[in-house]
């Protein structure tokens, strides 16, 4: 990597980090172009030349937070050797260190609100709705009977999304353990009442 880019790269990575900063400390999307750029310590005018606009500023961010997500899953799916493991692999990655704290929680909640009026944010949603759903499908096939799969998958992804919803409402984080905790648990309930169902697939 040249010099130049190294440095373009530096700046992009800074003025999305300080975008994330100041959606969250204001706890809205409501912020100007130039109050992130100043949080970078940058000119309005270079935040301008790197993304174009606020809308492309923030976009940029939903898919900086969606990569560190998909790395932290797959990094943890490499480890896995069992459909469990790859449960487990999964929840985790969603609650890793990097995504489940104040600033990107409060940032998910106001990028889910901009998705109902944002194209561009409902898309990226989608993305990520699509790919969570896929990796537990993927993982809970063996596990529950096959009729089941697609609904408990669907109930898995529910309540990652809620769990961080209701911390962004309380205001307040718990510990990423307790998160992971409270989706294992509804993983053990429901794999309990398949063990004697002969009708699980291989």
């Amino acid at each position: 990597m040249s010099p130049r880019i190294a440095v373009t790269e530096m700046r992009r990575r800074a003025l999305i980090g300080a975008a994330l900063r100041e959606i969250s400390d204001r706890g809205t999307l409501d912020v100007t172009v130039a109050q992130i750029a100043s949080r970078a310590g940058v000119s309005s005018a270079l935040a301008h030349h790197y993304f174009g606009g606020k809308e492309d500023l923030i976009l940029a961010t939903m898919r900086h937070l969606l990569a560190e997500f998909a790395d932290g899953v797959r990094e943890r799916l490499r480890q896995a050797a069992t459909p469990r493991e790859r449960l487990s692999a999964i929840i985790a990655g969603s609650f890793g260190e990097d995504q489940f704290h104040q600033a990107t929680i409060t940032a998910w909640l106001t990028f889910y609100a901009k998705a109902l009026s944002s194209p561009g944010a409902a898309r990226l949603l989608a993305i990520y709705q699509r790919r969570l759903h896929t990796n537990l499908r993927h993982a809970l096939r063996g596990l529950v009977p096959a009729a089941d799969v697609d609904r408990v998958a669907e109930a898995m992804g529910a309540l990652i999304d809620g769990v961080y919803l209701r911390e962004a409402l309380r205001g307040r984080v718990v510990a990423p353990e307790a998160a992971i905790a409270i989706v294992e648990d509804y993983v053990d309930c429901h794999l309990a009442r398949t063990i004697d169902r002969p009708e699980v697939s291989a």
